[in-house]
């Protein structure tokens, strides 16, 4: 297997994402709203508008969500206030399977530019006669949109990290995130999302003959992340930094299966046939 064959077909796929406005407007809006504009409204606003918080702890599904939570996530909320609880509870806890959308959506994004962008552009054929082998092939895809995936994934963990702490200064005095449950969740299980949907995708979008069809049907893969935040939410589900372990631990085996059969499926005469 020929590394440079790889890095050249991930180095012109990012290239031509770079080109692609529908492809890479997502990966900024998306991170702009989550990780900066919502946090930041959830920690300024009770501030400002002295909002009672008695609402909010006397709310019948907080109170269920806390009776589940195991002990190694309440043992964070001892001593605090109500609002830095609520803030520890919605950004902290609740929060955290939302980022796991990241990893999903940019992979998808990119995964599903690969060939049906290629059948776009007119230039499939073209590529399918480098003297890069099917493997070699089907690899520099799945890197190109796994680099900006993770990388993006994890710069906004970065962003996200800078905002409730320097937000967070006046309620908290101290540097309070990220939890231990980040961890695992971040660097374990984002990876592990990414190379599945990297997988599942590009297998869409080599049978599909636009950008937006690849995209469309490989969004589907959210619902994954979907059932992670509404397990969370209501307690059938605690992220604690085991569960997450093993949760990442099924989803790379389940990623390394798709891959693997994934490449040997792979075979570009049938790209050829379809791109007709």
């Amino acid at each position: 297997m020929n590394t440079n064959h790889i890095l050249a077909i991930a180095k012109k796929d990012l290239l031509e994402v770079r080109q692609n406005r529908a492809a890479w407007m997502p990966m900024i809006i998306v991170p702009l709203i989550m990780i900066i504009l919502i946090p930041l409204a959830i920690i300024l606003i009770p501030q400002y508008t002295n909002l009672p918080m008695d609402d909010f702890v006397n709310d019948p599904d907080l109170k269920t969500f806390l009776a589940k939570m195991p002990a190694s996530m309440t043992s964070v909320l001892e001593g605090k206030t109500e609002l830095q609880g609520m803030l520890i509870l919605m950004l902290g806890y609740m929060f955290a399977p939302m980022f796991l959308i990241f990893p999903m959506m940019f992979s998808t994004i990119v995964a599903a530019e690969s060939f049906a962008g290629e059948r776009e552009r007119k230039t499939l054929e073209a590529l399918l006669y480098t003297p890069a082998s099917d493997r070699e092939l089907f690899l520099g895809k799945v890197l190109a949109a796994l680099i900006p995936a993770v990388g993006i994934s994890w710069l906004s963990f970065l962003c996200y990290t800078l905002v409730l702490n320097i937000a967070g200064i006046p309620i908290f005095h101290h540097i309070w995130f990220p939890l231990p449950t980040w961890w695992s969740l971040i660097f374990w299980i984002t990876p592990a999302i990414a190379v599945l949907g990297i997988s599942a995708t590009i297998l869409i979008s080599a049978r599909v003959k636009t950008f937006m069809g690849a995209y469309q049907t490989s969004s589907s893969l959210v619902v994954i992340v979907l059932g992670f935040m509404f397990g969370q939410i209501t307690g059938v589900l605690y992220l604690t930094v085991g569960i997450g372990l093993l949760v990442g631990l099924v989803i790379w085996v389940v990623s390394i299966i798709i891959l693997n059969l994934a490449i040997k499926s792979f075979k570009r005469n049938t790209l050829l046939i379809n791109a007709e």
